[in-house]
């Protein structure tokens, strides 16, 4: 709970940083620069033990497409906070997708944490007010899909197995070798050659502190603890608390640029906190061990000591 609360942190305030760090450079250009950064630690850090088509796939989904289309939903106008509202339908885009594709059905608790988020979501959007961009909005709800997809893909292969975190690790930074080269061909395609040296030429102090704290905080570090946490969990229980993000960048947007939140967007902002806490809240078993546990007292469970239903759908 506290590392997805901390990734989450870290991805919520991530949107103004890449906002500001990106004036003057074209943002799939800003994209193949960032995952360049993460893709030089391939030098030190193995390959994961999945196969090259997960790799492959999560680099596409969750890395390329995801920030391709998020970079230019913010170069086209929309604002940091609402980007950061609009992405965090992968929630329940990962959710509705892991129960199809993996077959993970949602508890009770999980499925009203997640209705409440997105109650709190449409009321934190109804509030702000103004116009934004419908095109850049369309970009920002496929930036989330295509994340979301990257989820499942990430944790069907539950690279983590049998290496601990490195597993995770290596996922994140072997991923970010397929993002340079097509991110940079779809920058000269979209933007033309000349923009693109013009943002080469433009990329100053606050794109290469940008480029910083988006490639080793929120991709390296924070993409290699939220796949971990995905390959050792259900995708119903970590992904919820990324609804924290829109509300740690509305925050920040109202700590640092003035941007003070409107009665909407508080209260839609209490009901993504009470959503993610009720959906990461364990089952009525978990909590039967977990007192047994403190009190010292033998549990009765299934295999490896998990929960025997539990373990039986695991198995088939």
């Amino acid at each position: 709970m506290i590392l997805a609360a901390a990734v989450a942190s870290l991805w919520g305030f991530n949107f103004l940083v890449i906002d500001w760090g990106m004036t003057g450079v074209p943002p799939l250009l800003f994209v193949a620069i960032r995952f360049l950064l993460v893709a030089a630690f391939a030098v030190i850090v193995p390959p994961p033990a999945t196969s090259w088509r997960t790799v492959v796939g999560v680099g596409l989904f969750m890395s390329l497409g995801q920030f391709g289309l998020l970079y230019t939903s913010l170069a086209l106008g929309l604002s940091p906070g609402l980007s950061a509202l609009l992405l965090q339908a992968q929630a329940v885009l990962t959710v509705v997708l892991a129960a199809g594709v993996l077959r993970e059905r949602p508890t009770t608790a999980q499925s009203l944490g997640v209705a409440l988020g997105v109650v709190g979501l449409a009321l934190v959007a109804l509030g702000r007010g103004g116009q934004a961009p419908a095109f850049a909005v369309a970009l920002a709800l496929a930036a989330a899909l295509s994340w979301a997809i990257g989820n499942v893909i990430a944790r069907r292969a539950g690279v983590v197995s049998g290496r601990g975190r490195l597993g995770a690790l290596s996922l994140t930074v072997w991923s970010a070798l397929v993002v340079p080269v097509p991110a940079l061909g779809l920058a000269f395609l979209i933007d033309g050659p000349a923009a693109v040296v013009g943002g080469v030429a433009a990329f100053g102090v606050e794109a290469v502190l940008s480029t910083l704290y988006t490639g080793v905080l929120c991709t390296l570090i924070g993409y290699a603890v939220f796949n971990s946490l995905l390959a050792r969990n259900r995708s119903a229980s970590v992904v919820p608390w990324v609804l924290l993000a829109p509300v740690v960048a509305m925050a920040s947007a109202a700590l640092l640029l003035g941007q003070l939140p409107t009665a909407g967007e508080a209260v839609g902002g209490v009901m993504l906190i009470g959503g993610v806490l009720v959906a990461s809240r364990p089952a009525r078993g978990r909590r039967r061990r977990a007192r047994h546990r403190l009190r010292g007292a033998p549990v009765t469970t299934g295999l490896a000591g998990s929960h025997p239903v539990e373990e039986v759908a695991r198995l088939g």
